[in-house]
Formats: structure tokens, sequence, C-alpha cells
């Protein structure tokens, strides 16, 4: 069994849960976007800037990038503890381990603040 403090929480099922709820907001998401793209099939700038004018919008796209940002680290961190293992990279797992999550959670953090900036015009 791989224990590590890396993982959104200490026990599996709310990992689980995480990422299938993320996965169900992201969905819904996505959805929601792609009718809004076929309802209007000559999208100008005007039309896309006026539906992210709403507070809703944001607020729903914000929600979609909280659920990005959980299920993109469960499932990092899945990865990780799956297949940087001491039997597939010896002695150094740990250590590579470490580097993977840190660089994922450093990137993961990056875009998500980017977004936020981009979203709220920071």
């Amino acid at each position: 069994m791989v224990t590590n403090v890396t993982n959104l929480s200490r026990s599996g099922l709310y990992d689980w849960m995480a990422q299938r709820v993320s996965a169900v907001v992201l969905a819904v998401y996505s959805i929601f976007l792609l009718i809004y793209l076929l309802a209007h099939p000559g999208l100008d700038f005007d039309t896309w800037h006026a539906l992210f004018a709403h507070t809703w919008m944001r607020v729903f796209t914000l929600l979609a990038f909280v659920a990005l940002a959980a299920h993109a680290w469960v499932g990092m961190w899945t990865i990780a503890t799956d297949y940087l293992t001491p039997m597939a990279l010896g002695k150094s797992a740990t250590a590579v381990r470490f580097l993977f999550q840190a660089v994922c959670g450093i990137a993961m953090f990056a875009y998500f603040v980017w977004g936020v900036m981009i979203l709220w015009g920071i």
C-alpha cells in the first residue's frame, strides 16, 4: 500500500469522490459551452464577452477551474504512485515522484491563477 501525504485527503474514498464530482462539473460545463456555441453559430467577441460579463458565468467557470485542478491533481497523484515506484525506478523513486508531483502542483497552481486573472480581469 502506498501512503503519501501529497494526495488530496487521507482516504482513497474522498479522492475517488473528488475525481467523480469534478468530472461531473467539468462535463456539465463542457456541455453548456457546446450548446452555447451551437446556439450562436455567428459568435463574435461581443457575444462571447457578454456571456462572461455575467457573474453566474464567472462563478460557474471558477467552479470548473477548481474542478479541473482537483481532477488533475488526483489523476497526477495516481499516476505518480502507480508508475513512479521503486520497482520501476530503483532507489531514486521517492525523489522522482516528489519532483513530478512538485512540477505538476506548481503548473496546476500557475494555470489556475492565470485562469482566474483572465476570468476576473485582474
